[in-house]
């Protein structure tokens, strides 16, 4: 077990200096001028998350959702369905099998790497979560959930210093997430208190 930590930190520690820097603090686009969420494309969406109020950031959470769960396929996307359903019941094997299928059909998916490692995390393959979560965000730099992903295993690994880091450049993307809201919150006096 001991060999195994240690080398799954050199794996988490690799990945936050490949993707973490990467990782947008900010998204620039346009302000969208279009009153339908649905009509708006995604970087819009994003600029209008930074700038919500509470009330309409879970709107535009939920749009963005939505926007970024549409493989294209609709057998893909009954894949992705089958896996989240699978991961309500906390099914973790059968999620994996359903988002195993889903990234080997469609590998330039991020989504489905997003979920998959949602799976392998809840089902303790650290390994393989973490090689997801970084597929997940070189497809999609600007999912917050994914680098919310990130900063948790950081964080289950005993690095809070890059787990702090990881949910900031979340809530940079989505200053209203809850969760990142509660972890910074969580681990704030102990990262900040050490940078003293």
């Amino acid at each position: 077990m001991g060999r195994t930590c240690a080398n799954l930190k050199a794996i988490v520690a690799a990945i936050s200096l490949a993707v973490i820097p990467s990782l947008p603090t900010a998204i620039s686009a346009q302000e969208a001028a279009a009153v339908n969420l649905s009509d708006l494309g995604e970087g819009d969406l994003l600029t209008r998350l930074q700038e919500a109020d509470p009330a309409d950031a879970a709107a535009l959470d939920r749009e963005l959702q939505a926007l970024w769960s549409r493989s294209g396929s609709p057998a893909m996307d009954l894949l992705l369905r089958r896996g989240r359903d699978a991961m309500a019941r906390g099914e973790w094997r059968l999620a994996i099998e359903h988002l195993t299928a889903l990234t080997d059909h469609a590998p330039e998916f991020a989504e489905g790497w997003s979920e998959r490692a949602r799976a392998f995390f809840n089902a303790e393959r650290f390994g393989p979560a973490v090689a997801d979560l970084e597929r997940a965000l070189a497809l999609n730099p600007n999912d917050y959930n994914a680098i919310f992903g990130l900063g948790q295993v950081f964080e289950y690994f005993g690095d809070p210093d890059r787990a702090y880091d990881a949910y900031q450049r979340a809530k940079a993307i989505h200053p209203h997430h809850e969760e990142v809201t509660k972890a910074l919150d969580r681990l704030s006096a102990e990262v900040e208190g050490r940078a003293l």
